[in-house]
């Protein structure tokens, strides 16, 4: 095989899916005014262009490196819809390739998780190390070779699955497709300090304490991770009251439970990331967690010593019930726990990947007080998941009418109150209830639609 063929196998280009311009995107998202064009939740073409130009650019969560602490272990998931493996090598790194063999693109393993010191497709038997390198091809002499030459033109070394890049924050795994991305560090722009209030409370770190739960939602994945990037609104209102009403602990009474009305909302000054907190009112929290979970948060040796660890940089032990979201579909709730993944399925729906993550150093009894209070809030089945859940599919159901569709969607609270430097937390703050940071959400979604080139995406 000639090199410039090997070129074309092994780097094909992505293809402009054509039914949308560059400048027909960008007026889809209309930040100045608070706009929001509907069609960007249901179009199937503009959909198309997510895979392309958001999700084989961006830096995506994959897992928790104590979901494969030792060498060999493994976790399959996905980047966008692309199947990828995740493995533990013998020094330490991480590998993520995308999991289809390159003779036939058949998926190479299908089990979740587990160890393993090669990988074998079943369909024709290739076989890969658990670098992703080609190793074994069955026949390759007697089928791939030229026996009067006497010389095999084949190559293993071609024929490996595409690797992606890797890195991680603070145990949490991220890969890109995208070479000429910007490195983690500098993707997550000044969205640290605000990751760092469930990351980094203690020397030891975080440890996961549950496997991977799954569920389908028939939702676009934008509504659920913009609402942890930037929506206290629906908590603070409606959507939640039922969940407050079941989840109180027979200690509360629900006079007890005063919605906070003071907090702030973050918005990165780049890359789409956001997040939002009540300030100092510890009474939601308590009806979601309960009272153990909210003392050892906020009181005693482990919140002193996140005090003490982040104390500089914000004042970690003031913020309740914090949401966030990494741009575009990394979400967390600090205080909560809970870490999820938000996996497109198509425009109409979307695959939720959760685990919960806890202080590695935690006493046991709060380790399982954070499982099992989890399983009863944000979990498939759980109060608050479920309130949710409902209404992400009820707008994605009204969102099958043409008419639906005919009229753009408001995204102005807080818009035209400039952002301030507050002196208590880092970056640019807003009120807690402002779409700011839904704003910037959008936005960067829009650059990263319709600007194919990093060198004007980093500005």
């Amino acid at each position: 095989m000639s090199s410039i063929i090997k070129k074309e196998v092994q780097e094909a280009p992505l293809k402009w899916v054509k039914n949308w311009s560059g400048e027909e995107i960008k007026a889809l998202v209309d930040q100045e005014n608070g706009l929001l064009d509907p069609r960007i939740f249901s179009d199937q073409d503009l959909y198309e262009i997510e895979l392309e130009r958001v999700f084989a650019r961006s830096w995506l969560l994959l897992g928790h490196e104590g979901h494969i602490p030792k060498a060999g272990d493994y976790l399959t998931t996905y980047m966008g819809e692309d199947p990828v493996i995740v493995v533990r090598q013998k020094d330490c790194s991480i590998k993520v390739f995308l999991n289809q063999c390159r003779h036939r693109g058949m998926r190479i393993e299908r089990s979740d998780f587990g160890n393993a010191k090669s990988f074998t497709c079943t369909y024709h038997g290739w076989a890969y190390d658990t670098a992703g390198n080609l190793i074994n091809v069955p026949y390759e002499k007697e089928a791939f070779c030229d026996k009067k030459e006497g010389d095999c033109g084949f190559d293993k070394a071609d024929w490996g699955p595409l690797q992606a890049r890797v890195d991680t924050y603070k145990g949490l795994i991220f890969a890109n497709w995208d070479t000429e991305a910007p490195d983690l560090k500098a993707y997550l722009s000044d969205a640290t300090p605000y990751m760092d209030v469930m990351l980094d409370r203690t020397e030891a770190g975080t440890q996961v304490i549950t496997g991977m739960q799954k569920t389908v939602i028939p939702c676009n994945w934008k509504f659920a991770a913009e609402q942890f990037c930037s929506d206290m609104y629906h908590a603070g209102t409606m959507s939640h009251l039922a969940g407050v009403l079941s989840s109180l602990p027979p200690e509360m009474d629900l006079s007890q439970v005063k919605l906070p009305s003071t907090g702030n909302q973050f918005r990165a000054k780049w890359g789409g990331h956001g997040t939002g907190w009540f300030n100092d009112d510890f009474g939601l929290l308590q009806a979601i967690m309960g009272p153990k979970i909210v003392d050892y948060w906020t009181k005693g040796p482990a919140a002193e010593r996140a005090q003490d660890r982040l104390g500089q940089t914000l004042p970690a032990n003031r913020m309740v019930a914090q949401h966030m979201t990494v741009f575009p579909t990394c979400s967390f709730l600090p205080g909560i726990n809970t870490v999820r993944t938000w996996h497109p399925r198509g425009p109409n729906e979307v695959e939720v990947w959760s685990f919960i993550v806890v202080d590695a150093d935690a006493p046991e009894d709060i380790k399982e007080e954070y499982r099992r209070k989890n399983i009863f809030t944000f979990n498939q089945g759980g109060t608050y998941e479920q309130d949710d859940g409902e209404n992400w599919v009820e707008v994605q159901r009204v969102l099958r009418g043409h008419k639906a569709r005919s009229r753009a969607f408001c995204a102005q609270m807080g818009a035209g109150v400039p952002n301030k430097n507050n002196p208590d937390f880092p970056g640019k703050t807003s009120y807690v209830y402002s779409e700011e940071a839904a704003r910037g959400f959008y936005h960067h979604w829009s650059r990263m639609m319709s600007e194919p080139s990093w060198d004007t995406l980093k500005s």
